[in-house]
């Protein structure tokens, strides 16, 4: 009896300590799943939709409990802002858009990611709305702009439907292009409420309910929680500059007018390299090629460009802009959010430094090798100095380079033991004449 008596006593002991370790480790759990705040203060573009897919995948992987999109944004491009709302819609955890800091704008193409998001909070003396659709660099005709005006209506107001939010202001917004305050968003339910700053923001979230595109539902634990900022690392803040719409299009330009230049002016080489470059960066920006088909085509340029450093030495262009083409190239596949493998600076830059030396040794000692003098075959065996064997009247024998030729001298008889340079080769007989004392060198 005192047995069992013991083992069911260490029985219990051991389902309590599990079940203590077992509310422990959820607690944990609930610890850790922080709030990450993700700065969007620039124009929408394709750089900004992977910060954002990257951002959304990182934090489920990390078990964070929510994302906040802080938008100050005057607009950008349609066709990343489709993909930002496709990645919200479609995410697995809870995307908050907070317009602010005080003075902020979402609009244009903002609108529709604020109104995609699962939650909408808007700073003081912020404002929200203007989405109508204008076009880069060419003016639409009547028939053009109204078909894209009424596809872009009923984006916005499938939006609208998704999330539950003012679907009648929102057309508005697209077709008059009108703007609204803080106020007047959170009155008329396009914004849920109005924080004044970040604190106030993760505090008003606490015990909020978000029903996901799975149908789960979220209720968010964000009492007494801080924020973690996502930051910007300098790649993608010059990755941001090139997807810049009115950078893209200047970008665009230059392509093709060097393009141009290269082809009316072969050989030139400067314009070629950078409007080739130009015009994938361009294509880039504008989302013709996606991050990752980017990078290769970079990286494939920059070894075209080399090999023809190789093949065509000049000052260098070749090389340089090689060198630059497979360093923007290497950064964007490896950065591409469809690539797995995303190597740190610390590994990537001492690999692609190490390249660039490795490679400039190469083109030097090609460079060096195609200036210094043949020394074989016919080429190698003209110039030589060497000694007559025999007399040559005109035909004798002469040695050169290490062997016996027969030679004639199509001037003067020449004696034996006399210095004579090879002048030319005749068939398999060497062509002399003899070296003075004068002219020796």
């Amino acid at each position: 009896m005192y047995c069992k008596t013991r083992y069911t006593c260490t029985l219990i002991c051991c389902l309590l300590i599990l079940g203590f370790a077992s509310v422990n480790t959820e607690g944990a759990k609930s610890l850790n799943r922080n709030v990450y705040v993700l700065p969007i203060d620039g124009t929408i573009n394709p750089v900004v939709y992977y910060k954002i897919k990257r951002a959304i995948s990182n934090i489920k992987k990390q078990n964070g409990q929510c994302l906040i999109l802080m938008m100050d944004t005057p607009g950008g491009l349609l066709a990343s802002t489709r993909k930002i709302v496709q990645e919200i819609l479609n995410s697995e955890i809870p995307v908050v858009c907070y317009v602010a800091p005080r003075g902020a704008q979402c609009a244009s193409a903002g609108t529709f990611i604020a109104l995609s998001c699962h939650i909408v909070a808007m700073a003081p003396a912020t404002n929200i709305g203007a989405a109508h659709p204008v076009s880069l660099g060419k003016e639409m005709d009547k028939t053009m702009e109204q078909k894209v005006i009424n596809d872009t209506v009923s984006f916005i107001k499938s939006i609208c439907h998704q999330t539950g939010r003012n679907e009648k202001w929102a057309e508005r917004a697209v077709r008059e292009s009108i703007a609204i305050t803080a106020e007047e968003a959170v009155k008329i339910n396009v914004a849920d409420f109005i924080a004044t700053d970040i604190e106030d923001l993760i505090n008003k979230l606490h015990q909020k309910q978000v029903k996901l595109a799975s149908g789960k539902i979220v209720i968010l634990d964000t009492k007494s929680m801080s924020a973690e900022q996502i930051t910007e690392s300098f790649g993608e803040k010059l990755l941001n500059t090139i997807g810049d719409p009115t950078v893209a299009y200047l970008l665009m330009t230059i392509g093709i007018l060097g393009i141009i230049i290269e082809f009316s002016h072969p050989g030139f080489a400067v314009p070629g390299v950078v409007g080739t470059i130009c015009l994938i960066l361009s294509m880039f920006a504008f989302q013709t090629f996606t991050q990752s088909i980017a990078g290769i085509l970079l990286i494939v340029t920059g070894l075209i460009l080399l090999l023809m450093e190789i093949a065509a030495p000049g000052f260098g262009i070749f090389a340089i802009g090689g060198f630059i083409a497979m360093g923007l190239g290497t950064y964007l596949f490896f950065r591409s959010p469809q690539s797995e493998f995303h190597p740190s600076a610390a590994v990537f830059v001492p690999i692609y430094l190490m390249l660039v030396i490795l490679v400039t040794g190469l083109l030097v000692l090609v460079k060096r090798t195609r200036t210094r003098k043949v020394t074989t075959g016919k080429e190698g065996i003209i110039g030589e100095i060497g000694k007559t064997i025999t007399d040559l009247k005109p035909e004798g024998t002469v040695y050169v380079h290490g062997e016996y030729w027969k030679a004639i001298s199509r001037g003067k008889e020449i004696p034996a033991q006399t210095k004579v340079r090879v002048k030319e080769l005749d068939g398999m007989m060497l062509v002399v004449e003899e070296i003075r004392q004068d002219n020796e060198k």
